[in-house]
């Protein structure tokens, strides 16, 4: 299950939905809107299987990393979401659940960094 945060504009969770990529979004089909960060994980973690788009800096941390979900913090504008959010769900090393769970990514226009617990972090570039 993809889910976004709350904080990536309609108009990108519209270019999803256009492009057939499944997700959910806090406040509309998950969640309450207004839920606060700390609420966000054990929301995760009750799910299970789920991976977590978010453009909020605070989930780009290592200690986060649980086997239950992944956290993807889009270090983008806001404009870029939907963008990088498929290359994340295309990209080689990322696009399966299976690849994705148990890390926490940063994604950038200029890269990937992926952390998981008791790893070595690992850099990944964009597939031209």
């Amino acid at each position: 299950m993809n889910i976004l945060d709350e904080n990536v504009p309609a108009s990108q969770r519209a270019l999803l939905l256009a492009w057939r990529i499944r997700i959910r979004q806090i406040g509309f089909e998950v969640a309450s809107k207004g839920i606060k960060d700390e609420q966000i994980i054990p929301l995760l973690r009750s799910l299970g299987r789920a991976t977590f788009f978010t453009l909020d800096r605070d989930f780009a941390d290592p200690r986060l990393c649980h086997q239950a979900y992944c956290l993807v913090y889009l270090d983008v504008e806001d404009y870029d979401a939907a963008a990088t959010v498929r290359r994340i769900l295309k990209h080689p090393m990322l696009n399966t659940q299976a690849k994705r769970f148990g890390a926490v990514v940063r994604a950038s226009h200029t890269g990937i960094l992926i952390w998981r617990r008791n790893a070595d972090e690992q850099t990944l570039s964009w597939p031209s």
